[in-house]
């Protein structure tokens, strides 16, 4: 135990130098995928290798090709750094090693995970009296939710998906924007739904679904697929109208809020999500807006015998799966094997409160447009989206310029940011989401992609 707790205490210090040196270092790693594969190539030896070895040699391989993803400068596919208390609680989850598949197999698992999500639907002002699955993120969500969904509208036909499969059910319509999230296709295919299963509808200006060219009726199965945050612009479809033609036509409202849901955490920003307690499921992501590390997600359902119907099971050696217990843990998610997510997720919201959350979002949104403002400021470049929550597209010039430049950025290594095609153009894509980035970060990372603008000039 005297090894284990060094050991330990050095693994600490180690992450420790690390996250302090995240405000001042280069964002981009200098090895690629190869190079860290070559410097850790050497024959797998027969005898074990001393802590200490394995430690350094891991660190020495691996430091020169991690992202700086967790600091203040990195603005890529929407994800935050985990907050301190959010980072440390998994740390000790990690370190108590706990199954969390039900009450039985860790009663603490389970129990921060009941505390956590009653503290996210007060946030994200979903009924109280959903269900909530703790998955990996929003990929996972979506899934969860549509099979919910998949498994109450075939219900409704009469149809029990869960015995007899899709094999000649009735055939599902999903109506979804033209400007959904990527993860919708991929979950109706995991489904087994297919991606011809989607009528498409048109978005308008700004990214979000035009409600009015949705025609729903009670005949046929469907699930409408909504989104809070369009990935590219930020904007939310109108939740209440779908919420209404979904009841109307007796079909499931899924709502896709992987970053956008945390806009019903801030009084300022709520108005955005307007009507989202009415929808019949929701997905969300934990390591994006609430900052807590990776493999944290949630899926929430207002009816919970259907979302359990769609992902629990009992089997014989599994003590405390029995009929009749209280759901939770691998009732509600693909996973049985699975972490203690609820620690980080509760830690982070103890430590935030009701006004640091709704602060982490307010602030977020303000050096979004910090950084609208001082890009469109800026010889030929120009910000093509109303800046309604975190997200900034800049067109700077044609595709070829724009990869260019997008190389060019990555490579000073300042900040990273990625590139995005939107309504046929290439544009550059940035998304505030960390909880230490600050105004000096922002006109910073202004002032670099200033300078590579120039020198492409």
């Amino acid at each position: 135990m005297d090894d284990l707790r060094r050991a330990l205490l050095r693994t600490a210090e180690l992450i420790a130098d690390y996250r302090q040196s995240l405000g001042e270092t280069r964002v981009t790693p200098t090895a690629t995928r190869d190079d860290v594969a070559a410097s850790l190539q050497r024959a797998l030896q027969g005898e074990p290798a001393p802590f200490d070895d394995v430690l350094e040699e891991l660190v020495r391989a691996a430091e020169p090709g991690l992202m700086a993803s967790a600091g203040p400068r990195f603005f890529g596919f929407v994800v935050g750094g985990s907050l301190d208390a959010a980072l440390a609680a998994d740390l000790l989850a990690t370190g108590w090693d706990q199954l969390a598949l039900n009450g039985a197999s860790s009663p603490a698992a389970l129990a921060f995970e009941d505390v956590a999500g009653g503290w996210l639907k007060e946030l994200l002002r979903i009924p109280q009296s959903a269900s909530v699955g703790f998955v990996t993120g929003a990929q996972a969500a979506n899934t969860v939710g549509l099979a919910a969904a998949r498994t109450h509208v075939l219900a409704r036909q009469g149809w029990d998906v869960g015995r007899d499969g899709l094999n000649g059910a009735p055939p599902i319509r999903v109506v979804a924007s033209a400007e959904r999230h990527a993860t919708i296709d991929r979950s109706l295919r995991l489904l087994g739904l297919g991606e011809r299963a989607i009528d498409e509808v048109p978005a308008l200006a700004d990214g979000s679904m035009d409600a009015g060219a949705i025609d729903l009726d009670d005949e046929r199965p469907t699930i409408v697929c909504a989104q809070a945050g369009n990935v590219n612009t930020g904007a939310c479809d109108g939740l209440a109208k779908l919420a209404h033609a979904a009841r109307s036509a007796n079909a499931w409202l899924h709502v896709d809020g992987a970053f956008g849901l945390w806009a019903g955490a801030s009084p300022r920003t709520h108005h955005l999500v307007a009507g989202v307690e009415l929808a019949d499921s929701w997905a969300c992501d934990g390591h994006k807006w609430l900052n807590v590390p990776y493999d944290a997600g949630y899926a929430f359902c207002a009816h919970p015998d259907v979302h359990a119907a769609a992902m629990a099971y009992t089997a014989a050696y599994l003590t405390g799966q029995e009929e009749g217990r209280r759901l939770g843990g691998g009732d509600l998610v693909l996973e049985s094997s699975r972490r203690a997510r609820g620690f980080a997720t509760w830690a982070a919201l103890r430590a935030l409160g009701r006004e640091g959350v709704a602060d982490l979002v307010d602030r977020c949104c303000a050096l979004a447009r910090r950084f609208a403002a001082g890009l469109d400021a800026l010889d030929g470049v120009e910000v093509v989206n109303d800046v309604v929550l975190n997200q900034v597209l800049v067109r700077v010039g044609g595709e070829k310029l724009t990869n260019r430049l997008e190389r060019q950025i990555q490579q000073d290594g300042v900040l990273w940011l990625g590139a995005t095609t939107w309504r046929g153009e290439r544009l550059l894509r940035i998304a505030v989401s960390n909880w230490s980035t600050s105004e000096n970060d922002v006109d910073a990372c202004v002032a670099a992609i200033a300078m590579a603008r120039r020198g492409l000039s």
